[in-house]
């Protein structure tokens, strides 16, 4: 089975007219990324996202930002659909906690088991201390963590905290993501949950520097999982391009449970760059087609793509 994560930057559909389109992959945080010309560029956008998608080969696919489920099934029957990949029948997006709509969505060929949204969890649910200055009248999960099986396999999709505009606090908002989905993956499987076939997945928004010495997704790490990227140079793991500051950074994370890992030492991640915009200079993948500088492109993202054979 071959996985693949990726955050699509801001995927929502739109209906002017009587006309459907699906914005770009911008944030409007920039200006060349808004107005009329920035608009004309997200059909490519779009297309670049598609066949980024297509070309991880991919069984399962989860993705974060995308608006809703009309979004999903529109881009996937309009835009994958016309790259000649097989469908994938089985879709979910469920709304999450963002308030501009950028839930969490999956795309699979294989039967989804046992779906469940985490958006509704208060810290209180789980028995966690609210950190200071955490807003206490919000869910845990900024966005959600969505819990599904795909055969012998449970994924925690999630998509955390941005770390801004307060980094102090933006840590302690991914710390107590992290604290959460530790605790799901305990209550789910007890004192199993090592010996357990579960991957975290997903955009964690870890920053290229913390405001802190510990990383936020501590819980999450050291003996608790394999981080899989690790499985990769050191230099190749980053996924993510902040072109404005010259960032490079690995926000978007694949981490096994011990036993997963030890069943497929071999599983070594792919980090797809092919549609990012020619801005991020380290990657050395070849661009598609109509890739920009900065745009059109696919995401200010790459596509993780893992496979575990033989099931």
């Amino acid at each position: 089975m071959r996985i693949a994560s990726f955050n699509v930057q801001n995927l929502r559909l739109r209906r002017l007219d009587g006309d459907a389109r699906l914005d770009g992959a911008r944030d409007g945080d920039v200006s060349e990324d808004a107005g009329e010309e920035a608009r004309a560029l997200d059909e490519a956008d779009r297309r670049l996202t598609a066949a980024v998608i297509a070309d991880t080969r991919a069984d399962l696919v989860c993705m974060q930002e995308v608006f809703d489920r009309a979004t999903l099934d529109h881009f996937h029957d309009e835009f994958l659909l016309p790259t000649g990949t097989p469908p994938w029948p089985y879709r979910v997006c469920l709304p999450g906690n963002d308030g501009r709509g950028r839930d969490l969505a999956v795309l699979s060929r294989r039967p989804l088991a046992a779906v469940e949204s985490h958006a509704a969890l208060m810290p209180g649910d789980l028995g966690l201390d609210l950190p200071e200055g955490v807003n206490p009248d919000v869910p845990v999960f900024r966005r959600d963590c969505l819990v599904f099986r795909v055969g012998p396999i449970s994924f925690f999709l999630c998509h955390f905290k941005a770390p801004y505009p307060e980094p102090d606090v933006a840590w302690k908002v991914r710390r107590l993501e992290a604290q959460a989905v530790r605790t799901l993956i305990e209550a789910r499987f007890g004192a199993a949950c090592g010996e357990a076939l579960w991957l975290v997945l997903g955009d964690l928004n870890e920053p290229a520097r913390e405001p802190r010495g510990e990383r936020a997704i501590a819980p999450l790490i050291g003996e608790f999982s394999v981080d899989l990227l690790e499985r990769l140079p050191r230099a190749e793991r980053w996924s993510y391009h902040l072109a404005e500051e010259r960032i490079y950074s690995r926000p978007d994370a694949m981490l096994a449970s011990p036993a997963l890992a030890r069943r497929w030492p071999g599983a070594v991640p792919a980090i797809l760059r092919e549609g990012m915009g020619a801005e991020a200079e380290r990657a050395r993948d070849a661009r598609l087609p109509g890739v920009g500088v900065h745009r059109p492109h696919a995401s200010d993202h790459a596509a993780l793509v893992v496979e575990f054979d033989g099931i």
